[in-house]
């Protein structure tokens, strides 16, 4: 079971550098996010993953939310998998896996863990999904489908 703020509760604020600049998870209140963490860059299946969301680009921005990818890889590393790759998704750099801890994706030996959390309008995790094994991941067509169930949300 993930430790970490659970399906209700107030997400852990964070700020960290990224492939577009730095990213603080409070300036992005009023709209959705959808933070992806994962194990590390240029691995079979993260490549995968983030190769996915690159193929079919128009799915991605339809999400009505902002999409981010998390792990402790450094920068660079991050900079030379975007650029290899071609993705769009930005990625951020967790280098001391304390976001990745801060949300129950992290674990001794292996680091951060795959998992999806979306994050609502203000500030509330309405969504998580932690992949026991991290083998598989979740596509545009699921996070679309997770985004739906939760909705959008009116401030009050």
């Amino acid at each position: 079971m993930a430790r970490g703020p659970k399906v209700g509760g107030q997400a852990p604020d964070f700020e960290l550098p990224g492939t577009e600049g730095p990213f603080r998870l409070s300036e992005q209140r009023g709209q959705r996010v959808v933070l992806l963490f994962y194990p590390g860059d240029n691995t079979p299946v993260c490549t995968r993953q983030f190769c996915s969301y690159r193929d079919r680009p128009q799915d991605v921005d339809a999400l009505d939310a902002v999409v981010v990818g998390i792990s402790s890889q450094d920068l660079d590393s991050h900079r030379q998998f975007t650029s290899k790759h071609g993705l769009n998704v930005p990625l951020l750099a967790d280098i001391d896996g304390a976001v990745a801890k801060s949300y129950g994706a992290h674990a001794p030996v292996v680091g951060t863990r795959r998992a999806v959390v979306i994050v609502d309008e203000q500030g509330v995790v309405r969504y998580r999904h932690d992949h026991m094994l991290g083998l598989d991941f979740q596509d545009v067509d699921e996070l679309r489908a997770a985004l739906e169930e939760v909705g959008a949300t009116t401030p009050t």
